[in-house]
């Protein structure tokens, strides 16, 4: 199931684990990324919680947490090379892997169809 936020992220998610990332059209807004900042493994946040750090040439931007979880695992590559996020930003750039507390909480985020509608 994927859906997204408000606030430009996507999740991909599979039965309690959601991967999380930003949206293409994040990654255009923010320009050529220089610079991820990514939450160590075992962290928890609530919902809404800036949890990673992007920085472009333009300017540095929050990804917050989308629901509810425990980080379970992070994305290296995109720490080792962030223009990845610019190339494949709902693909191989992967932000991290949320334990969601209560994945019934996703029902509240948009659909595809939604987001378009936000952005369009």
């Amino acid at each position: 199931m994927l859906k997204f936020t408000e606030e430009h992220e996507w999740l991909k998610i599979e039965g309690d684990i959601a991967t999380v990332g930003i949206t293409g059209h994040a990654a255009g807004q923010l320009g050529d990324l220089v610079f991820v900042e990514l939450p160590e493994a075992g962290a928890t946040f609530s919902k809404g919680d800036s949890a990673a750090t992007v920085e472009s040439v333009k300017a540095a931007s929050d990804v917050y947490c989308p629901l509810d979880g425990e980080v379970v695992e992070v994305n290296q590559a995109i720490v080792d090379d962030p223009a990845l996020v610019n190339s494949d930003p709902q693909g191989a750039a992967w932000f991290f892997k949320l334990k969601l507390a209560d994945p019934s909480a996703a029902n509240a985020l948009l659909d595809e169809a939604a987001y378009k509608e936000l952005i369009g």
